[in-house]
């Protein structure tokens, strides 16, 4: 998967438009991000310590909440992590590398879910 992809996809949900905010790629909803390109500042690389730093391209997902987030995690889809920069933030990041295409185009889903005004939602699902 790369960013491409993720462009593709994202653009697919109803309301989507791509801009740009803090020099990444991001794609919203009713003016919310649902995902966003993630490069790392050099805090966050430091903070890897010795640790393996996850390879680019990096997205940022939103969630709908911190237990949201929290429950993704824990169901631990390849990839998937988070950082101190969002620990107290409802995202989480994706190492688009190590990715299925199966988990992120859910992953992705849930995102835009969690964002996208009820209405919208609701047509989305066919309700």
């Amino acid at each position: 998967m790369d960013i491409e992809w993720i462009a593709r996809l994202a653009a697919s949900f109803p309301g989507v438009t791509e801009g740009t905010r803090w020099g990444n790629r991001t794609w919203q909803v009713a003016g919310k991000p649902f995902v966003w390109e993630r490069a790392f500042s050099k805090a966050d690389i430091k903070r890897f310590g010795a640790g393996r730093i996850p390879d680019d391209p990096i997205i940022a997902i939103r969630t709908e909440d911190l237990h949201d987030k929290a429950a993704v995690l824990a169901s631990n889809p390849a990839g998937a992590f988070d950082i101190e920069h969002l620990r107290h933030y409802p995202a989480y990041l994706v190492e688009l590398p190590i990715a299925t295409e199966d988990q992120l185009r859910e992953l992705v889903t849930d995102g835009w879910l969690a964002v996208a005004p009820e209405q919208l939602a609701r047509e989305f699902l066919g309700q």
